[in-house]
């Protein structure tokens, strides 16, 4: 009876944290809608903040790094799997890409996507 009562504390736990990572992932989509940037202006912006960008995807660097320009700039892009096999995207798209800033101490500062789409331009 206790390893029941201790796997379904697990499992609620769990399943709240999924729901709070997804309800953060709307929220940057809120927030980006407003923030239209270019890589440029991504050197003077916060950690954490909500960006749509649009641009080409240069290169596939490894597993979910991509290299992304819009003409200002070239920035790296953490697109999990899921979102750009979807979409079939790949190096030489136009895309618009929703994410969330990330800068590091010892590296340069890239972007978290939680949100991408082929376009025309």
């Amino acid at each position: 009876m206790k390893n029941l009562l201790k796997i379904a504390l697990c499992m609620s736990s769990l399943s709240l944290a999924v729901g709070a990572w997804a309800n953060d992932d709307h929220i940057i989509m809120q927030e980006a809608a407003n923030n239209h940037v270019t890589v440029s202006a991504i050197a003077n912006l916060k950690d954490e903040t909500a960006v749509t960008l649009k641009g080409t995807l240069l290169k596939h660097l490894n597993e979910d790094h991509y290299e992304f320009s819009d003409g200002t700039g070239v920035i790296l892009l953490d697109i999990d799997e899921d979102l750009w096999k979807v979409f079939n995207i790949k190096a030489g798209d136009k895309v618009q890409v929703v994410g969330e800033v990330d800068t590091h101490r010892y590296k340069p500062t890239d972007i978290e996507v939680v949100k991408i789409e082929k376009i025309s331009q």
